[in-house]
């Protein structure tokens, strides 16, 4: 996750910097990229559309992180709420897309349907996927990121071949996480796994 995280600061080039964050991974990520925009001393403010009791795990720790250093976040968990906060943003020089990742499927739902409808224009950076895009198919929901850059980690989806797809992704980055190659194939997986049981 901090590896994540780094990977799309890297194309966070000035502030203010608003972090749009939902309750999972995806959300890490953007403590992550909240955290180091605050070091580098960029003016930084976090909108978390759930309650901070629901997030859990790394994404618990790096969000404590970033507060600890005195960040701030606006807690916004109706639509009315998140489309106020992400308004809000628009005096940002960048915004991060840090909502929906790869396991989203089906219809957005709200608050962050109404978040992305309130999206300013305003430079944004999607982690992973654009939320709303489908990252298997490309398909775009009926409310979508249309991200500048989308820093995708490990390796571009499926769905990003799409032509529909291009609109809402922008500059395609892909960013090493470090996570092995092994793991890229079911198949070399349990092959691998099978030579570690042999050892036993």
């Amino acid at each position: 996750m901090n590896n994540a995280g780094a990977a799309v600061f890297q194309e966070v080039r000035e502030g203010p910097v608003g972090v749009v964050c939902g309750k999972g991974n995806n959300g890490g990520d953007g403590y992550v990229v909240a955290r180091l925009a605050l070091a580098a001393g960029h003016e930084t403010q976090v909108v978390l559309l759930a309650e901070p009791s629901e997030i859990t795990g790394d994404a618990a720790i790096f969000l404590g992180v970033y507060r600890k250093m005195g960040g701030a976040v606006t807690v916004a968990v109706t639509p009315e709420a998140a489309r106020a906060a992400v308004a809000a943003l628009a005096s940002c020089r960048v915004l991060v897309d840090a909502l929906l990742g790869t396991g989203a499927k089906g219809s957005v739902c709200e608050p962050m349907r109404a978040a992305i409808a309130a999206w300013p224009a305003v430079f944004t950076v999607a982690v992973d996927v654009p939320s709303g895009l489908n990252a298997d198919t490309g398909v775009p929901d009926e409310v979508c990121i249309r991200a500048d850059v989308t820093v995708t980690l490990h390796a571009a989806k499926p769905g990003f071949l799409a032509s529909r797809a291009a609109p809402y992704l922008g500059r395609l980055v892909v960013a090493d996480i470090g996570i092995p190659g092994v793991c890229e194939e079911d198949s070399r997986w349990e092959q691998r796994s099978g030579e570690v049981d042999s050892f036993e």
